[in-house]
């Protein structure tokens, strides 16, 4: 399961969500459906956006978590 810590990386540097929306050119429904990982994906320029704002590497914000099978 891959989990979204872009509101970790977010504080980390400081910087507000509607910041992140308007460099990234999304909206800001868009931006905090990122920020809590309510998403089933992202696009690669979408990616690029948020960690060139960031200063940051997709690793920063995106980590990969073994899923419980037995909850499957």
């Amino acid at each position: 399961m891959i989990e979204v810590d872009l509101s970790v990386m977010m504080a980390k540097r400081k910087t507000k969500l509607t910041d992140l929306a308007e460099y990234v050119g999304i909206t800001i429904a868009n931006a905090s459906l990122l920020k809590t990982g309510k998403v089933k994906g992202i696009r690669f320029d979408t990616l690029n956006k948020i960690c060139e704002f960031l200063n940051c590497q997709p690793g920063d914000i995106l980590s990969y978590h073994e899923e419980n099978k037995d909850n499957i």
